[in-house]
Formats: structure tokens, sequence, C-alpha cells
């Protein structure tokens, strides 16, 4: 698949990645280099932080943070 790149350095990912990879508005995606080349890797917060649970076990911070962005996304 090609796209093009627009004047302000903007791309479109084709519907299919979108769709496979569950990229819509709004979603974070990482860019970085690796091996010569660009790489668009979506990213889930969620899944990032479960791995991180534990690290600050006993604080109550993840939990915290979890009821935050519930509140969030009732706005």
């Amino acid at each position: 698949m090609e796209t093009t790149v627009t004047v302000k350095g903007q791309i479109v990912i084709p519907a299919p990645l979108r769709h496979k990879y569950g990229i819509k508005k709004g979603t974070k995606v990482r860019v970085y280099e690796e091996g010569g080349k660009i790489v668009l890797e979506p990213v889930d917060l969620e899944r990032l932080l479960r791995s991180l649970e534990g690290s600050l076990k006993g604080s109550g911070a993840f939990e915290e943070f979890l009821a935050e962005r519930a509140r969030e996304r009732e706005l």
C-alpha cells in the first residue's frame, strides 16, 4: 500500500490497516525509527497501563488513574 505525504507532513493510513489495528480518530500513535525505517505503532493505553500494574503496588495510584480516565470518558 502506498500513501502520499502532504505539505504539512501528514499521511493517510489506508482504511484496511486502520481497521486491522483499531486506529480511529484520537488514537495515539508512537512514531520511531528502527533499522532504517519509520515505524508507526498504535498506543493501547489500557494495555500499557495494565503492563505497569504492580509497579506502584500498594500506593493506589493505578486504581486512581483508571478512575480518573473513567471520569474523563463521561465528559
